[in-house]
């Protein structure tokens, strides 16, 4: 394994983890803390497409994945105030919206490499963000899928509340993933920034090395 995978898979799985910790951390009404940790995947991704390619892009996401489903076992084992600390539902959640939103980022940045250097990681990026958040809070809170966990009460995340506390009245979980998918598409642009700068020094390294 190259260096360069070596320090993706690395980073990735720092990510994950500070996700996985930082989300039972509640930020004001609407976020977890892991909401601003979390989008950093999508920028490890996009850095080791650019520079390393599709093949290693997908080796750094199979890593992710391995971890979160590592960190989702062990929150599965650990007993808080209202039961374990990862339900069945989020941790099925976690990982089928991480891999499936990470492997089509991959996918998008590669048919968009010879575009414009800002178009692949922005896009693929946003369209990423979107379906993990769609996928994770669905599977995780929403009411017609209580069957995946029956004794798993969602009841809290199903009530009826004003969408971020002013607009229709819709399930909490909603104004939940809302407020996450904003937070994703405000970082995807801000990444742009640490993106160009990455792939700049990283791609003159290994042209020198």
């Amino acid at each position: 394994m190259s260096r360069g995978l070596v320090i993706g898979v690395l980073a990735m799985a720092t990510v994950v983890v500070a996700s996985n910790i930082l989300v039972q951390f509640l930020f004001g009404n609407w976020l977890t803390w892991g909401a601003f940790t979390y989008p950093i995947a999508f920028l490890v991704t996009d850095i080791m497409n650019r520079i390393y390619g599709v093949s290693a892009a997908r080796k750094v996401v199979l890593a992710g994945f391995i971890v979160g489903i590592g960190c989702s076992f062990i929150g599965t084992q650990i007993m808080g105030e209202f039961g374990p600390l990862v339900t069945l539902r989020i941790a099925i959640g976690s990982g089928i919206a991480f891999l499936t939103a990470q492997l089509i980022d991959v996918t998008v940045f590669n048919s968009l490499r010879n575009s414009v250097w800002w178009r692949a990681p922005l896009a693929s990026t946003l369209i990423g963000s979107s379906i993990d958040t769609a996928i994770f809070f669905t599977i995780a809170f929403s009411a017609s899928l209580t069957f995946i966990e029956p004794s798993n009460d969602v009841s809290w995340a199903t009530e009826g509340v004003p969408l971020l506390g002013f607009g229709p009245f819709l399930p909490l979980w909603v104004s939940l993933a809302v407020a996450d998918w904003v937070v994703k598409l405000s970082l995807a642009l801000l990444a742009l920034v640490p993106f160009r700068i990455l792939v700049s020094t990283l791609s003159g390294k290994s042209q020198s090395a």
